[in-house]
């Protein structure tokens, strides 16, 4: 049933789509030349039967860039906004394609260029309203109980456990576990109100009796042995079934799979920066970003370069060794912000609250970030990004490598000035367990314009640390 209903659904997202895209057209004609330009239609404008001629063209191109832009993809547990940039990135190229077949192909230029703009903002727009009233409606209609899928868990692990507590965490997704089967946990036995209905082997004959619509396979790393004959058994019901891999911890949300003639091979940890197009756009802005920066804080330098000479003895620039990318130590720049001291004594500890050794001058920059500014002429050299992970010393390293798991990857990549990690409240004296949950998650999911967005929300949030002593 629920099969059936899902292919209805997307005949009625094709169709729906292809009326929004006629409708948003015909909108934007009447808006342009019926309200805006009331009473324009004289010589140079072209007659409608032009203009609406080219709907036997966008409306089979816009279903299509639909489809291949993935807006027609899984909605049960699909993210909104994912939709939302998918119609975005659909309507973007379309009305790329119809500028290029109006002034290359057809070579008309009488067109007009503010009615193609009305109808790539109002087709966004209806389209992106449509999609969330249809969102909201199988919402409503599956907390209701209706349009609901009814899932078969074999194997009882940690996966199996996530899964349910997942599905029981949105309940407008629209999914009904009916039970676990496994040959180790009791017959049974309860997990969050879910029954474990008796061993594995009564798989066959569940699938026979039972009108279910998805199985997820979710077997313990101890039973993989069985993984053959179980896929086997679901494929020969024709139900729909998913495979939930017990070791999630060890590989992303999204891993990154390479062909290997024929042998699919995941990649344990999947890094953009590893790709030498990324790095050298990566490279390419930390360059121009810290010229930019140099240039601009310039008399903001050279203010603070004096006030830390003024008001206490010693260098203005104070070094510190912190390790880098590939693990290779470098010495970070900032504005000393505090009394001169050994290398033995600076070593000792991270500086706490209402630390003697901070200098008056020292509290106020490292309050708002200013003692940082140095670290520009480190992204010039190469040392550091604008944008990644913080540098920490080889001894805090040393420490936290052999407690926090998969510590070590932030080093794939270069150090940053600033980060996500940063931006979402963790510097300083802060979890660094949190702190590295959030560099893991901008190492693997790099992007250029996930970079843009932390630098504008560096600016945004504000350059203050209130963990900062």
């Amino acid at each position: 049933m629920i099969k059936d209903n899902q292919k209805i659904l997307n005949r009625m997202h094709v169709v729906m789509d292809a009326f929004i895209t006629t409708i948003s057209y015909a909108l934007a004609y009447v808006l342009k030349f019926y309200v805006i330009d009331a009473g324009s239609m004289g010589i140079g404008v072209l007659p409608p039967k032009d203009y609406f001629s080219m709907l036997l063209f966008l409306v089979p191109a816009y279903v299509l860039l639909y489809y291949l832009c993935n807006v027609y993809g899984p909605k049960r547990t699909g993210k909104q906004h994912r939709e939302i940039g998918a119609i975005i990135k659909a309507n973007t190229v379309g009305m790329a394609l119809y500028i290029v077949i109006l002034y290359i192909f057809v070579q008309e230029i009488n067109y007009s260029r503010s009615m193609m703009a009305l109808f790539y903002v109002l087709n966004i727009v209806i389209t992106t309203i449509s999609r969330i009233i249809l969102r909201k409606t199988l919402h409503s209609m599956r907390k209701r109980g209706y349009n609901l899928k009814h899932v078969l868990v074999v194997g009882y692990s940690r996966a199996a456990e996530s899964y349910i507590d997942r599905l029981q965490w949105n309940p407008h997704w629209g999914y009904v576990v009916c039970g676990v089967l496994d040959d180790f946990v009791p017959q049974d036995t309860l997990y969050k109100g879910i029954k474990v209905l008796g061993e594995i082997d009564r798989l066959q004959e569940i699938l026979q009796n039972s009108k279910l619509d998805e199985i997820a396979i979710a077997l313990s790393l101890r039973d993989y042995d069985r993984l053959e004959e179980i896929v086997n058994i679901c494929e020969k019901s024709g139900v729909h079934t998913k495979f939930i891999p017990d070791y999630n911890s060890l590989i992303p949300s999204s891993p990154y799979t390479e062909d290997l003639m024929g042998l699919p091979v995941i990649n344990i940890r999947y890094v953009p920066l590893t790709n030498t197009g990324n790095m050298v756009i990566k490279r390419a802005m930390d360059i121009a970003g810290a010229l930019f920066g140099i240039l601009i804080t310039s008399p903001i330098l050279l203010l603070i370069a004096a006030l830390v000479k003024i008001t206490s003895p010693g260098p203005i620039i104070f070094k510190q060794e912190r390790v880098g990318l590939h693990n290779v130590p470098f010495y970070m720049y900032k504005f000393r912000s505090m009394e001169q001291q050994t290398e033995a004594d600076e070593k000792k500890a991270w500086t706490v609250k209402n630390d003697p050794r901070v200098t008056p001058i020292g509290k106020f920059i490292r309050k708002t970030s200013l003692d940082e500014l140095p670290q520009l002429f480190n992204i010039l050299k190469g040392d550091m990004s604008l944008v990644g992970p913080r540098p920490e010393r080889p001894l805090f390293v040393d420490k936290f490598k052999e407690e926090i798991p998969r510590y070590m990857i932030k080093h794939q990549v270069r150090p940053g000035l600033t980060g996500w990690a940063q931006v979402n409240g963790y510097r300083g004296d802060t979890s660094i367990k949190k702190r590295i949950e959030y560099d893991l998650y901008y190492i693997e999911n790099w992007t250029f314009s996930f970079d843009i967005k932390i630098i504008l929300l560096t600016f945004i949030t504000g350059f203050i640390n209130k963990n900062a002593y």
